[in-house]
């Protein structure tokens, strides 16, 4: 690629050119925490219009700028020191490779002289985290800066997104170079693009228009790429049932006739039913993980698999392909979406749909709740029936989470977003914060259990600070739920390390932070609860006590056959 330079000779330190660089990606806000290592990138502030957004800790700024680039499907960005905040980040970078979220973390580091020598503050960060970024750089000059950034951005959202990292030397930063910004370079062996084989996408519609069971089942990939229209089209042309993963939760409308839920560990008792029926799945931006469809043997010998997706590596990774579309699901969608105008209509009403259609309602009308007046399913339900249907709801991770799964209905698509790679608790919270900096128009909700709001509610005076106004929708059981219901199931309950007591005051915590607190006891107070968060214009946290026996099912040991995910409640 011919190098186009748009400035050039330009005399500054890394750290100016680290902060000019951003600048030139449409960086607005940077969420982070100052140290010894990163002091003059920190200085740069000063003299720039980039918003710092100062966290209480680091994992938490990667939560932040993994929220952030999940909704606004441009990198988010964070900033931590050497050694312990380096490794501090770790775990957001980790989670936001794992569900492929963009990210651009750029921690400092001890000069480049020190590198090696167990210096204060030291940490090999590059070591470390490569198992868990697309790339990561480490600039050893400081006019290797520019493009250092410029590489990052485009590895983080192109192709499959996901995490990159830019590790400065502090002695980088403060020094001085004549430096280049260019807006074309080329990146060795990186080839994010593929279009999609036309061939390939005939020969699965023609799998699908001649199988008698078919489904859909869409993944995260499927909101990575905003392929929401496609799919719908497609759906509704072939009337195919569609399921989705837990990842994928919310590709589809969850009021839409066609829709099943989510399929899996702690899926929908009608999904599991019909994806162990079908004799053909469209598989749609998915890795075909264990928490979806249970033991890969098992599933993979009863029916036939279309696979699209943009990562290569994942074809054929988890489950035996009949035919493979690699490459951007949504432009593949649209091949399909063409193709299938040339073809007739089909049938609205066949034996498969009436039998899914028979499968919902048996469901529908068996499903057992809790009894109680503040049960897991009836409070989600009063969440999805005010919030506005635009409103972003994150989760943590937990029973709660699974609960969400389950009762809570996505009506509009790309709305709802959870840690489920690496199902890392606290994720929710911080993550809800960045979704809001990405779309401070629409209303944002954290879905949050006691044991993973405990791991980042400090964020409070994050969000508090910086004028963020988050609703946190507590659900409250005063135990780590998911662990308790494993001992109760699996353990002969045996209750160890679960127990966190009323500790601490969730309303009296929020206070604290200059945050509104809210008990809701019972459905009224619920109702007001939520109403008031609405109307609010600062951060407020509702806090539910439910009851700590409530378990979510079905409820299945992982590595479960999918057939036998299908258990009554």
């Amino acid at each position: 690629m011919t190098s186009n330079l748009v400035e050039k000779g330009q005399v500054m330190t890394g750290a100016k050119a680290l902060m000019t660089a951003m600048g030139k990606e449409g960086v607005k806000q940077v969420f982070g925490l100052p140290g010894g290592a990163n002091l003059p990138m920190y200085d740069e502030f000063s003299r720039c219009d980039i918003r710092h957004i100062l966290v209480r800790h680091e994992q938490s700024a990667a939560h932040m700028a993994d929220g952030f680039g999940r909704v606004s499907r441009k990198p988010g960005v964070c900033f931590a020191t050497s050694g312990p905040g380096a490794t501090n980040i770790l775990t957001g970078i980790a989670t936001a490779q794992a569900d492929s979220a963009p990210m651009v973390a750029v921690t400092g580091q001890v000069p480049v002289a020190m590198i090696g020598r167990d210096a204060f503050q030291e940490s090999d960060i590059i070591g470390m985290s490569n198992p868990v970024v697309k790339y990561a750089f480490q600039p050893k000059n400081a006019a290797e800066i520019p493009m250092a950034v410029k590489k990052g951005f485009f590895i983080a959202e192109t192709g499959r997104p996901g995490p990159v990292l830019i590790d400065i030397p502090k002695d980088v930063q403060q020094n001085e170079a004549e430096m280049t910004f260019e807006d074309e370079f080329r990146i060795q062996g990186y080839h994010p693009w593929t279009d999609p084989d036309i061939a390939n996408v005939e020969r699965a519609i023609e799998m699908l228009l001649g199988s008698e069971k078919p489904v859909i089942l869409a993944g995260g990939g499927t909101i990575i790429s905003s392929a929401f229209a496609e799919l719908q089209s497609v759906a509704e042309s072939l009337m195919i049932p569609v399921v989705t993963t837990f990842k994928g939760k919310g590709a589809f409308p969850e009021t839409h006739p066609l829709s099943l839920g989510p399929i899996g560990m702690h899926g929908h008792a009608e999904a599991n039913k019909i994806m162990t029926e079908a004799d053909c799945v469209l598989a749609i931006g998915t890795r075909f993980s264990d928490r979806s469809v249970g033991t890969f043997e098992a599933f993979e010998r009863r029916l036939k698999i279309i696979h699209m997706d943009v990562d290569p590596a994942e074809i054929g990774k988890n489950q035996t392909t009949n035919i493979a579309i690699v490459g951007d699901v949504k432009a593949s969608l649209r091949i399909m979406v063409r193709l299938l105008q040339n073809k007739p209509q089909l049938a609205r009403d066949t034996p498969w749909l009436k039998h899914v259609k028979e499968i919902k309602a048996y469901w529908k009308e068996n499903l057992k709740l809790h009894p109680g007046e503040m049960g897991a399913a009836k409070i989600l339900r009063k969440l999805r029936e005010l919030l506005p249907p635009k409103s972003i709801v994150t989760t943590e991770v937990g029973q709660h989470q699974m609960w969400a799964s389950l009762f809570y209905d996505v009506i509009q698509p790309g709305t709802f977003f959870s840690s489920t790679g690496l199902g890392t608790m606290g994720w929710g919270f911080p993550a809800a914060i960045g979704a809001k900096v990405a779309r401070p128009d629409v209303h944002v909700v954290d879905i949050a259990g006691d044991g993973s709001f405990n791991m980042t509610e400090n964020s409070l005076a994050t969000a508090v600070l910086e004028d963020i106004p988050v609703i946190v929708f507590l659900v409250n059981n005063y135990t780590l739920g998911m662990v308790a219901q494993w001992q109760r199931t699996f353990y002969n309950r045996r209750m160890v390390g679960v127990d966190q007591g009323k500790c601490p005051d969730y309303v009296k915590l929020a206070e604290s932070y200059g945050a509104q607190g809210i008990r809701a006891q019972s459905m009224a107070e619920l109702d007001a609860a939520i109403k008031t968060a609405l109307s609010s214009d600062i951060v407020t946290v509702i806090d539910i006590p439910i009851d700590p026996e409530e378990d979510v099912l079905p409820f299945v040991a992982p590595g479960t056959p999918l057939k036998e995910m299908i258990l009554p409640s």
